[in-house]
């Protein structure tokens, strides 16, 4: 499988619940933060939602059989906190348990082993409004439990566990700039929500450790090659502090039990920094067996003393995808090299690798060439770093099929299969998954 690496490495696909899963307040699904976010007027284009997305609930099967077809041996997917546990907590759905439980044993049988990701940003929207949500100092113990009730029920056939997806983009998007649910626009409340979701991974993965002791459990950051603008002191300065904020500020409390000394400063200087115990920091101290990387672009950083934080983000000067994205390959080699360094030398799955495309449905053929050339450059990226003693075990494409891509709704295309939404969600292969198959065949 896909000559040039290990014949162990992993070579999959991912997805999200609430991107792809619809079936949104079927058999004893309650409501997420982001049905009510999505419900909001304004809050997404064109008021899309996941009440529907893909259908993935009803058409697990027909999804597997494309990615059995397509020649992965593993998936990336998320539980829908909500359809197991509707009120965060207490008994559990029966019928929504049985869904997952009937999706792993598929991918079993198919050979594709399952990646799962326990929180990715649909929170029951029961604990946000009964405790606040991530805001709650307890809120790490109703993950725990959370987490705990998955591991009994999927431990001994799930192996791979993800504690959370990007909480960078769960706190600040969330709860700095308001793009994401709960969509609240407050620095100080995105610092305590990081907080506490670090606090979580802690829990769950305590846990873990007692109910799968043969498995292995990761967390998931969105990593961004941050560079500055110029070669001026303060640039430098600026795009060193923003690399502790986007990337050390997830990485290295999980391995040290405590934040990065120059950011942590930082935004104390701005009255941001949550009060804690520093006690609190060796509940999160619990070092993963992997780290997942989800990497899209690069980030030039130029002080601003006009922005809250004091910095901004320099317009692409390379080629973009859809979403504006600077398609940057050789940033991820940057990182992982870094992360060999910097983060405790650590296994590296890449959890997450995929592009936006302009994608056009003629004569049933979606001719992706950018993506294809996108997906082919970063592999490549990845057996550099490799070749430089980079410890990458997979590489997961985002995404499996077109999706609910969030703030954005429908209108912008990740998938290697072609959803049309026009048209029963009829599923079409791209020609980059078409790429993809050849590839992971070779």
């Amino acid at each position: 499988m896909a000559k040039g690496f290990p014949r162990e490495f992993f070579w999959g696909t991912a997805t999200a619940a609430y991107q792809i899963e619809g079936a949104d307040s079927e058999d004893g699904k309650a409501p997420s933060i982001w049905t009510s976010f999505s419900h909001q007027p304004g809050r997404i284009f064109n008021g899309h939602t996941g009440d529907v997305a893909c259908d993935h609930y009803h058409r697990f099967e027909e999804d597997i059989a494309l990615m059995a077809e397509l020649g992965v041996n593993a998936y990336r997917f998320s539980i829908s906190w909500p359809r197991v546990l509707p009120e965060g907590r207490g008994s559990v759905n029966q019928t929504g348990m049985d869904f997952y439980r009937s999706l792993v044993d598929r991918l079993l049988e198919n050979r594709i082993t399952p990646f799962i990701t326990l929180y990715h940003w649909d929170l029951p929207l029961a604990l946000q409004d009964r405790i606040g949500g991530w805001e709650s100092e307890d809120i790490d113990q109703y993950f725990g439990d959370y987490a705990a009730a998955m591991f009994r029920a999927l431990g001994d056939r799930v192996k791979y566990w993800i504690t959370l997806n990007e909480p960078f983009c769960s706190s600040f998007n969330a709860y700095g700039w308001g793009e994401f649910a709960p969509g609240e626009q407050n620095l100080k409340k995105a610092f305590l929500v990081a907080h506490h979701l670090l606090r979580a991974h802690g829990e769950a993965t305590a846990r873990f450790r007692e109910l799968i002791p043969d498995g292995k459990v990761g967390l998931v950051n969105v990593a961004s090659w941050i560079e500055p603008a110029s070669e001026n002191g303060e640039d430098i300065q600026t795009a060193f502090i923003v690399n502790q904020l986007n990337n050390d500020w997830f990485f290295l409390p999980v391995l040290t039990g405590k934040y990065p000394e120059e950011a942590a400063q930082f935004v104390r200087g701005l009255g941001l920094l949550p009060v804690f115990d520093p006690q609190e920091m060796n509940r999160i101290a619990k070092k993963p067996d992997f780290w997942g990387i989800n990497y899209y672009t690069r980030h030039r950083m130029k002080m601003d003393m006009s922005h809250p934080m004091f910095f901004t983000f320099l317009p692409p000067e390379l080629e973009t995808t859809e979403c504006g994205w600077e398609i940057y390959p050789q940033g991820l080699t940057a990182f992982l090299k870094m992360a060999q360094e910097k983060y405790g030398n650590i296994p590296m799955f890449i959890t997450e690798n995929g592009m936006a495309d302009k994608d056009v449905l003629m004569n049933g053929v979606v001719a992706d060439e950018k993506r294809i050339a996108y997906i082919k450059s970063h592999i490549e990226a990845v057996q550099r770093a490799m070749a430089g003693g980079a410890d990458v075990r997979g590489y997961f494409v985002w995404s499996l099929m077109d999706n609910f891509e969030w703030a954005q709704g429908y209108s912008k295309r990740f998938g290697l299969v072609y959803i049309d939404y026009e048209k029963n969600l009829e599923r079409v292969k791209k020609d980059s998954y078409y790429y993809y198959k050849n590839f992971l065949a070779l």
